[in-house]
């Protein structure tokens, strides 16, 4: 494919649009309100600011650069640079194949959701019956009836990630749906993707902003509010807020998957990437902090409605003890009747008082979750008890619904893009056939993900099968940018293209702080997630209603190694087959060996 013909997006705003869509995704949602929330509320914004300057923008920066200068895909672009570099851009298309696998799974899982909204009564707001209609379920009432619809209704679990279970055929056609959603946003290419992301990347501000005013208006939403904004300075000390808050810089901003070189491929040659980097970046984390105001207000509403229930259920109790009118006890008073028990009737007294010291809004709010737990379980048990829940419902589920869509539509340009830029595979077929093969191919891949035991096999897939190979992807780019090559050459294509050299900050940050950081995060993840111990997963118990931990089984396991492996083995492997490519110099022996020539 040339050059001159290569499409290009309509304006630079299409671009902008694009990277946010991409950018701002699930993890905005539901992995920084966690975050927060683990790491001292407000005082998680210091480490999380700090990390953006010196690893977030310098490295989105690097990665458009690229991208705009080079006019190809991951592969194409590296191989530019450096034949021996070609690897690193398969290990990016690699990692996000495995990413998009998995990814699309929650977009069904938001379908399944967003259809189960339209019912006069929410499916999780209350336990289903038991076979003999006498009662509820007691699986359910073990647990809560959000739990039990996401874990038995919606996955259907198994006990183990042993057992297979057979393929969920509900959750297997909202995966078909996710993934035909996802190829008529991309059938032809950034020219479809284009037009799209117009709507992917400013209808959930749209939805935030409609739950913010609602949210703010709860009946305990400044409870929320105020444990986000209250600020455990001591958190600062701590390595882990530092390092949490790395890596989510990192994923926010979807570093090292090629996605973003990519988009940036089809930019023409001198738009100014400098501000939009910084413009895509500050909204990125603003939309991070805008969507915890949001989560939190809801939280607080959440852990209130828990506290004062808890509290309704004593004081009912008590009133029963008492055999005393309903109104004379209430909630501020239960301490005054609780010392008139005790006259009378001290083992009642004190399960009573044992009861109500179990009702705590502090631990109502101290509770945390994120991801999955997050989205599907503690913000359903949330809306269920709001008015108008149902049409709440709809809104947060679709708003996740696009922002998967968004984020999807990067990852798979990351993939498509490399194959685009294949002059054998553009020869002979067209770019909606090499996108709808790329669909299909996710599909089958993704439907071991419906099976009654998939849920387990996403948690492998969601812990094990990017951060590895990102942190080493991203590191070798930066080297190979700076010291292969060459920070002169860059800042002269960076010129060429802007008008102007990148000042000190980017060439501080590329040459020394950002490589540190990503070393300290690799030697950090090795250390603690795969030489640290057992690995562990949390499986379903039906007799308990809860989940249980379990040591992964030994298959599970080599699979967990693979996955670690897989994608970075590309890069030694690709610079050693160009390497042996390479004419043989005269007295030089070429590669491989003969076995006549070892001999």
């Amino acid at each position: 494919m040339e050059k001159d013909s290569r499409p290009s997006w309509d304006n630079p705003t299409q671009f902008v649009l694009a990277c946010v869509s991409f950018a701002v995704g699930l993890g905005n949602v539901w992995r920084f309100p966690y975050l927060c929330q683990m790491h001292g509320g407000g005082g998680f914004l210091i480490p999380y600011l700090i990390m953006l300057v010196v690893e977030g923008v310098p490295l989105f920066y690097m990665e458009l650069a690229i991208g705009q200068k080079m006019r190809q895909g991951s592969i194409g672009a590296w191989s530019a640079i450096s034949p021996y570099l070609g690897g690193v851009g398969i290990a990016s298309v690699v990692t996000s194949v495995y990413l998009c696998i998995y990814y699309n799974v929650i977009i069904g899982w938001a379908f399944w959701y967003l259809f189960h909204s339209f019912q006069t009564v929410l499916p999780w707001a209350e336990c289903p019956v038991n076979d003999n209609l006498t009662g509820r379920l007691e699986e359910c009432e073990l647990g809560t009836p959000t739990q039990y619809f996401w874990y038995r209704e919606t996955l259907n679990i198994t006990s183990s990630i042993e057992e297979y279970g057979g393929i969920h055929s509900g959750q297997a056609l909202c995966l078909m749906l996710a993934w035909l959603v996802i190829y008529l946003c991309i059938i032809t290419g950034v020219q479809s993707t284009g037009k799209v992301v117009y709507f992917t990347a400013t209808f959930p501000y749209v939805v935030l902003t409609i739950y913010l005013i609602r949210g703010i208006t709860l009946n305990g939403a400044v409870n929320g509010l105020a444990y986000m904004f209250t600020p455990k300075l001591e958190e600062l000390v701590n390595p882990m807020a530092w390092i949490n808050a790395a890596t989510q810089i990192f994923y926010s901003l979807g570093l090292g998957f090629g996605s973003l070189v990519a988009f940036a491929s089809y930019n023409r040659h001198h738009n100014n990437f400098e501000q939009q980097t910084i413009i895509v970046s500050l909204i990125n984390s603003g939309t991070s902090i805008f969507a915890s105001i949001v989560t939190f207000s809801v939280y607080g509403f959440k852990a209130t409605f828990n506290y004062e229930t808890c509290l309704e259920r004593v004081r009912m109790l008590l009133v029963n003890s008492l055999d005393v009118a309903e109104d004379s006890i209430t909630t501020d008073n239960m301490t005054h009747w609780l010392a008139e028990l005790n006259s009378t009737h001290p083992d009642q007294c004190s399960a009573l008082a044992s009861k109500l010291e179990s009702c705590s809004l502090q631990s109502e709010l101290d509770t945390a979750a994120e991801g999955t737990g997050l989205a599907f379980i503690v913000f359903s048990e949330a809306i269920k008890n709001m008015p108008l829940s149902q049409l709440w419902s709809v809104l947060y589920f679709f708003m996740l619904l696009t922002l998967g869509v968004g984020s999807m539509l990067g990852n798979i340009t990351g993939i498509t893009t490399p194959l685009h830029d294949t002059k054998l595979l553009s020869r002979y077929l067209s770019k909606a056939t090499i996108n709808g093969l790329v669909c299909v191919l996710g599909l089958i891949l993704g439907l071991g993900f419906t099976t009654r035991s998939g849920n387990y096999w996403f948690g492998i897939f969601n812990d094990y099968s990017c951060t590895f190979s990102l942190l080493l992807i991203v590191l070798i780019e930066i080297i190979s940018v700076c010291y292969i090559y060459g920070l002169k050459r860059f800042e002269k294509d960076i010129e060429d293209m802007i008008g102007h050299r990148p000042n000190w900050y980017w060439k501080i940050m590329w040459v020394a702080i950002s490589p540190i950081i990503i070393i300290g995060l690799f030697v950090f993840y090795v250390s603690n997630y795969i030489m640290g111990g057992t690995y562990t997963y949390h499986a379903w118990d039906k007799d308990l209603g809860r989940s249980v931990p379990k040591e992964y089984p030994m298959s599970a396991q080599v699979v967990i190694i693979l996955l670690l492996l897989s994608s970075v083995c590309c890069m030694p492997l690709t610079a050693l087959y160009t390497y042996c490519k390479k004419e043989p110099k005269e007295g030089v022996v070429s590669c491989p060996l003969t076995s006549e020539e070892i001999s």
